[in-house]
């Protein structure tokens, strides 16, 4: 009987994990993700309740933005048709849309940290002036009201009342399932492709070059970086510090992640550059010096044209298409 039940039980975690692993799963030899999936266990209803959440503009004042109005699947989950972040009645924000992908694996979330659990994210662009501009409680009204959610929140959670919680964490299972790790580069480390040696040359001045910031296997070190931008004189902003009032965090941004940066354009937190070859030129030509740039920023990058673009080559290696154009990720289409 005991062998019984101990089968029975190990049947049972197994189809736990299977489930899971078709949901989230972590590529190999990456490190354990931060995120803790306990308080908050994914199931499909759950992720697909999330799903439609985020592509659904009723989160804003005025229903016309959604979180995919700023974070498109096919930009890497970032925008690209503007520099700066656009919200309701065209208001412009004050920073690029970030990517969003691998999130699991992140601590802090923003440009400047100034959100620390995923499950909170969301609450950032709902309450933004220049973005939604809504307040939550007015978002779960909207919800309760609705037919479809009704039978989305049952399905998900036994019965059909949407609260802030649930609706948080919900958004939540959807972007945990962002997960990008099938670029050419992956299938070169899994030994089921090459570089061509273009890439391969630029693979090796990025690890001397780039690596200590865009560290692999994330393509980022998820800390906050002075990366010697010029300060722009209408934003004047100052990245990090203005979360933690510390002047050591002056002009320090999150370091983004590299992956799918061929299509995440245009880059910076302020979007101010359009194409790979003006960041190349910034980091050789443009560094602006002060007491809180980033060490490895602080001696000069020497590299040749074509070395930028052997390395911008290796950059296009990124590129997971399976992620960008996966239709299980885009808009929820009525069945």
């Amino acid at each position: 009987m005991r062998y019984l039940l101990f089968c029975l039980g190990f049947w049972m975690l197994f189809s736990f994990f299977e489930k899971e692993n078709n949901l989230f799963y972590v590529p190999r030899n990456w490190p354990k993700p931060v995120y803790n999936f306990k308080n908050n266990l994914l199931t499909e209803q759950k992720v697909l309740l999330g799903r439609n959440l985020f592509y659904d503009p009723l989160l804003s004042r005025d229903n016309t933005i959604s979180c995919a109005s700023c974070h498109s699947p096919f930009n890497a989950f970032a925008h690209v048709d503007h520099n700066l972040s656009h919200g309701i009645e065209d208001r412009i924000g004050t920073r690029n849309s970030p990517t969003l992908m691998n999130l699991a694996w992140h601590q802090s979330f923003m440009w400047d940290g100034a959100i620390n659990h995923l499950d909170m994210q969301a609450l950032a662009p709902i309450s933004h002036p220049a973005e939604m501009d809504e307040k939550i409680e007015n978002v779960i009204l909207k919800l309760n009201r609705t037919k479809k959610y009704k039978s989305l929140y049952f399905n998900a959670f036994g019965d059909s009342i949407a609260t802030g919680e649930r609706t948080l964490k919900a958004i939540s299972q959807f972007m945990l399932t962002l997960v990008s790790a099938n670029s050419k580069y992956d299938l070169v480390k899994q030994h089921k492709a090459k570089f061509t040696l273009q890439e391969k040359n630029g693979y090796k001045l990025f690890q001397k070059h780039c690596a200590s910031c865009h560290q692999e296997p994330l393509f980022t070190n998820l800390k906050f970086e002075n990366n010697g931008l010029k300060v722009d004189s209408k934003l004047n902003d100052i990245g990090r510090m203005k979360i933690t009032q510390n002047a050591k965090d002056s002009l320090k941004f999150k370091v983004p992640t590299l992956r799918n940066i061929e299509f995440s354009y245009p880059y910076m937190h302020d979007g101010r550059f359009k194409k790979l070859n003006q960041v190349m030129n910034h980091y050789t030509n443009e560094i602006q010096h002060s007491s809180t740039l980033a060490e490895n920023l602080r001696k000069p990058i020497a590299l040749t044209s074509n070395e930028k673009v052997d390395i911008i080559a290796f950059l296009l290696t990124l590129t997971d298409k399976e992620f960008l154009f996966n239709p299980k990720l885009g808009f929820p289409r009525a069945k």
